[in-house]
């Protein structure tokens, strides 16, 4: 196992979420040291780890691991979609439509 580049992934997505080690830490129910070791590489996970950090993370465990992912690697925006409720998905598609509308009212201009 290559943990320092799987400790670069996951810090790389933490950062790019916004949380802080603190913050993923108490998500994952570790303390923030051992959070800081696992981005460092210097400790490995326990599967249970693992999978809450890909559900927090919003990674798949291949990519977690590996690099890869199962079905090619999302954008930005996917990623973020995938962060959004269940209950909220509603309220996201009205927000995409009025953007595209709005798109293609600029467009006709």
């Amino acid at each position: 196992m290559d943990w320092e580049s799987i400790g670069k992934r996951i810090r790389k997505q933490r950062e790019y979420l916004g949380f802080t080690r603190e913050m993923l830490a108490e998500k994952i129910a570790v303390t923030p040291k051992f959070c800081s070791d696992i981005e460092l590489g210097v400790k490995g996970m326990s599967v249970a780890t693992l999978c809450r950090l890909s559900k927090t993370l919003n990674l798949s465990v291949n990519y977690i691991l590996f690099g890869t992912e199962e079905m090619g690697d999302d954008t930005p925006v996917i990623q973020m979609l995938r962060q959004c409720p269940q209950d909220k998905v509603v309220y996201l598609e009205e927000m995409v439509k009025a953007f595209l509308l709005a798109l293609q009212e600029d467009e006709k201009e």
